[in-house]
């Protein structure tokens, strides 16, 4: 059975952002052979691009923070690709991309951020596989960027 995920996300007390255009030559989102591949995404906050490097300038609660606020552009992305994120049946896979020092080694909680925010909005189909990794630089001295592949219905 579906889920209302719009309900879901007001029950959260969630909005989503408006949909972010792409910063160079690429589209935000591609369907293919049922899934829908989600170019990474960056964090905004009040209309601001989140910046810094965790483990130099910036603490692991300001990169949870941007991890979430990237999976919210995610399904800001997703639903202006689909028109309804309640054809959304299950999230496969995050990719998060940590802006971090050489000694910073808590990427795996930066990306509990996205993940556990896909966990609440659509429950057991939001468990997905993940990849945390860190960067020394991302476009635009962003903090995070999250990518992702969805499975439709």
């Amino acid at each position: 059975m579906a889920t209302d995920i719009p309900a879901k996300l007001a029950e959260l007390g969630l909005t989503l952002p408006e949909a972010a255009a792409p910063v160079a030559a690429y589209v935000p989102a591609v369907e293919a052979g049922g899934l829908l591949h989600i170019s990474g995404q960056l964090p905004f906050q009040d209309g601001a691009l989140m910046t810094g490097r965790l483990g130099e300038d910036r603490e692991l609660d300001y990169g949870v923070e941007a991890a979430r606020r990237c999976a919210l552009m995610l399904l800001a992305q997703a639903e202006k690709a689909l028109g309804s994120l309640d054809r959304v049946s299950r999230v496969v896979k995050l990719g998060v991309f940590v802006n971090s020092a050489a000694s910073f080694t808590d990427q795996p909680k930066v990306a509990n951020g996205a993940s556990e925010l896909m966990v609440a909005v659509f429950g057991e189909a939001g468990k997905h596989a993940r990849s945390a990794v860190g960067v020394p630089v991302l476009p635009l001295g962003a903090v995070v960027e999250v990518d992702a592949i969805l499975e439709l219905r």
